[in-house]
Formats: structure tokens, C-alpha cells, sequence
């Protein structure tokens, strides 16, 4: 059970089962909710905004009773919204989709709002901040790609961490309150500096399924590795 210390600096963890073994995906997220998972984060990807084609909304719904965990889908697609609504029936209680991939980026977020789910937006590592400051108000995530999306196993963009920075910036003068996630190469030795630039939350994909100590031995230590990186950013101020 984590002190009351612990949960002060605690940094979300969102395993992506890009690696896992889809076989037998639903035992696989068994064991993520037991290690202590946060939510699940799942890609979603239509071979065509990225090169690479990945589960549908049929495939989250099979696992919606298998699991108490907040689903989160992230949608690597191309005019995403037609496929809002399936993947909140599916059991998502959080869409996330990419600036870049919106033609009304603003309509698609609200419509995300109205079918009930929260709402995310993404951001590519070549996409500057600015371009999401006026639809701040319309979510309650940003995902900052510290690689690009299409495949796991991507060397971490440790250039585009910044970014972070430059987001809470935004909302801060938006009189915002966003949670900004990273997902992209995230391991032990990259969450650190992304936990210090003020994310609170990380996608984990290839770490978990690489650990020699398997997925639970990754999150305890990633978590751990993000606890004490919150320390240190809380001695030099609040982000």
C-alpha cells in the first residue's frame, strides 16, 4: 500500500500492449492490473496516418469485462471521427486523437465530450504546442509522442521532452488544468527527465515486455524511477 508521501509524487503508469503477446492479450492485461497498472493505454493504428494496422474497437470491447483498469484509446488514425463513438461503446472512458490527423480538431474533441468520454489530444514530435492553445479548454490530456507513432520499440526523442514544458506553459495561461503523458522509447533511463520537465503520466510499451524480471518488475521499478524524479523536481518548485 503506498504512504500518503508516495501518492504526493506518484506518476500514472500506462502500459501499451503493442508488445504483448496477442495470443493471449486478455491474461496479458490481467497481469498489468495486477502489477499495479494505472490505465490501460491502447494504440490504435489504420495503416494509413501510420504504417502500421493494429486492434479495432471490437477487440477493446472483448476486454472491457476482463478488467477494472480505465481504458485510454489513442487513435493513429486518420479522420478519427468516425470511430469516436465505437470505441467509447467498446468501453473507453478516455479517447485520445492526434492534431494532426483532425480536420475540426475543436469539433472532435467536443464531440468526444458529448459521446461521454474525456478527451485527448496528441501531439507528433514535429508539431509545435501552439498549434493545440485553443483547444486546451476542450481536454483534460496531452500527449506529447517523444517518438514517431507507428511501431514500439522506438529510440526515445529526448530533444522533443521540452515540449512538455512548453504544453503546462499553455495551460497555465489558459487557466487550464491539463495532465500532460509522454509516451515514446519511455524506460528507466529516459522517464526521469520527462517526470522533471512536469509530465504525470507515461506510456509504457517495449520495457515491459524486454525486462529480464518481466512486466511487473518494470513497473515497479519505472514507477519508482518516476517517484524519485518527482522528488527532485518538487525541491527546485511546482510545476
Amino acid at each position: 500500500m503506498p504512504t500518503p508521501a508516495a501518492d504526493a509524487v506518484a506518476v500514472e503508469i500506462a502500459p501499451s500492449i503493442l508488445g504483448a503477446d496477442l495470443g493471449r492479450l486478455s491474461d496479458e492485461v490481467a497481469v498489468l492490473e495486477a502489477a499495479g497498472a494505472d490505465r490501460l493505454h491502447l494504440d490504435v493504428m489504420d495503416g494509413r496516418f501510420v504504417p502500421n494496422i493494429t486492434l479495432g474497437p471490437d477487440v477493446v470491447a472483448s476486454l472491457r469485462d476482463r478488467s477494472r483498469m480505465p481504458f485510454e484509446a489513442h487513435l493513429m488514425v486518420e479522420e478519427p471521427d468516425h470511430l469516436l463513438g465505437r470505441f467509447v461503446e467498446a468501453g473507453c472512458q478516455r479517447v485520445v486523437v492526434h492534431a494532426e490527423a483532425c480536420r475540426h480538431l475543436h469539433r472532435t474533441l467536443a464531440t468526444v465530450a458529448e459521446l461521454g468520454a474525456q478527451a485527448g489530444v496528441a501531439l507528433n514530435p514535429a508539431t509545435p504546442a501552439s498549434s493545440i492553445q485553443h483547444v486546451l479548454k476542450l481536454v483534460d490530456l496531452v500527449l506529447v509522442m517523444t517518438v514517431n507513432p507507428g511501431f514500439g520499440g522506438q529510440r526515445h526523442l529526448a530533444s522533443i521532452v521540452p515540449k512538455v514544458g512548453q504544453v503546462l506553459d499553455l495551460a497555465d495561461r489558459a487557466g487550464q488544468s491539463v495532465q500532460v503523458e509522454v509516451d515514446g522509447g519511455i524506460a528507466l533511463d529516459t522517464v526521469g527527465p520527462v517526470v522533471r520537465a512536469g509530465a504525470r503520466a507515461v506510456v509504457v510499451g517495449s520495457a515491459l515486455y524486454r525486462h529480464p524480471g518481466g512486466v511487473v518488475a518494470a513497473i515497479e521499478e519505472i514507477r519508482e524511477a518516476a517517484r524519485a524524479a518527482r522528488r527532485i523536481a518538487g525541491t527546485v518548485g511546482p510545476r
